[in-house]
């Protein structure tokens, strides 16, 4: 094998993150199919929300800003795989793509970033709390209405050093990110992580895995994935897009849901809030993991109902 003739062509953005994420699965699909970890080549595309720093995200256009440049890449058949944080991926995928393999999934918790210790009961009165993402930001004023919440972009060091710095009190990190850079022990000087507990803190819908993008057509590209899928994380992450979808979720809303796999039961919790905080509505499903799309759908439709067209209309003019 050469250079010139790949095993595999990986696509994946420049971040340190996206790229821990292409190595651990460059490692796992060059040991499932015997062939050298450099037989199968990585390829950094530069996407648009990394670009964008200076305005949340929900202000450029949402989701598919860190993924659409990449799956350019794959319709022009550039690139064999994309490798994606699942959170970063629309609920729609462009034609002719499919999410064949999804990695085990890390642990899919918030964790807390600031000086003090206590979660965010232990934050200063009238603290600041930077975070980019709207759940975060709702979640944060739902449980300390006092608490100031700015915009935070840039990647997790950029943000860790945030706090190190003083600029802001706190801010949120998914302890994926952090375990798969390697980072959660290894906090600057001062700085503290205190792991939320998910019931309370409801994670974003994919948060903690990895998907895997390909042609539908690529019959030996979506036949290679299979040898890496888990199929816990795959059935918990139809659940979770399958509620995301009926909701019609983008960054302008703030949701969370999280679906557990235990043996063939799947349990999932879902929540969805205005901007602010003060108006939320949750709800939970159990059932066979054979139905989790449909388990996540009925959930979401609920919501969407209970909610009503007015807390939506809201939501779109924010």
């Amino acid at each position: 094998m050469t250079q010139s003739s790949p095993f595999l062509r990986l696509g994946t953005r420049g971040s340190a993150l996206a790229l821990a994420q292409a190595y651990e699965t460059r490692r796992r699909l060059a040991a499932a199919h015997g062939v050298p970890e450099d037989d199968i080549v990585i390829e950094i595309i530069k996407v648009i929300g990394d670009q964008i720093l200076d305005r949340a995200l929900s202000q450029a256009g949402g989701k598919g800003l860190f993924t659409k440049e990449i799956e350019d890449a794959l319709l022009e058949d550039r690139i064999d795989l994309a490798v994606h944080s699942s959170k970063d991926l629309p609920t729609v995928l462009p034609d002719g793509l499919v999410l064949p393999a999804f990695l085990p999934r890390e642990d899919v918790r918030d964790v807390l970033i600031s000086h003090t210790t206590g979660g965010l009961e232990g934050l200063p009165q009238g603290g600041k709390v930077g975070s980019a993402s709207l759940r975060r930001q709702a979640m944060v004023k739902r449980a300390r209405p006092d608490l100031e919440v700015a915009l935070l972009r840039g990647n997790v060091e950029t943000r860790l050093r945030k706090v190190a710095e003083g600029t802001i009190d706190a801010t949120l990190l998914a302890l994926a990110g952090l375990k798969r850079l390697g980072l959660i022990d290894r906090l600057p000087d001062g700085v503290t992580a205190t792991v939320i507990d998910a019931d309370a803190f409801v994670p974003a819908v994919g948060q903690g895995a990895i998907a895997i993008e390909t042609r539908e057509g690529d019959a030996r590209t979506r036949e290679l994935m299979a040898a890496i899928n888990e199929p816990a994380t795959e059935r918990a992450l139809a659940a979770e897009r399958a509620f995301l979808h009926e909701l019609d979720g983008s960054c302008r809303t703030p949701i969370g849901g999280h679906a557990r796999v235990t043996g063939d039961r799947l349990s999932f919790s879902g929540v969805i809030l205005v901007p602010d905080g003060s108006e939320a509505h949750e709800t939970s499903r159990e059932g066979s993991v054979a139905e989790a799309a449909a388990l996540g759908a009925d959930a979401g439709r609920e919501l969407r109902g209970r909610a009503g067209p007015a807390f939506f209309a809201a939501l779109a003019g924010a």
